[in-house]
């Protein structure tokens, strides 16, 4: 199953790898990177990680405190956030 990211989303993703990026050399890069994994993860299966809240699942980003939010539609998964956990753990509700 392919996978599309909402604007916002995607956004989120590169501010991050920004910041990071900014703290140390290739830590940017890394961090996309662990994303894609996770989001390569959620194509290939994307019911196995449990239901977030309502029809929201959430997969867990290794290495970094983040998580990458998502539905499933009929023909595509669609990245609702890359977000951090420890903030504003609601600021992708308008989004679903």
């Amino acid at each position: 199953m392919k996978s599309r990211f909402l604007l916002l989303a995607e956004i989120e993703m590169l501010n991050a790898a920004k910041f990071y990026e900014g703290q140390a050399h290739r830590l940017g890069v890394d961090f996309l990177d662990r994303v894609q994994m996770a989001v390569e993860d959620v194509e290939s299966n994307p019911l196995r990680w449990p239901p977030y809240r309502r029809n929201i699942r959430r997969r867990l980003v290794s290495r970094f405190p983040y998580a990458v939010l998502y539905r499933v539609d009929p023909k595509n998964v669609v990245i609702v956030a890359v977000m951090h956990l420890h903030r504003n753990p609601n600021c992708w509700i308008g989004r679903a």
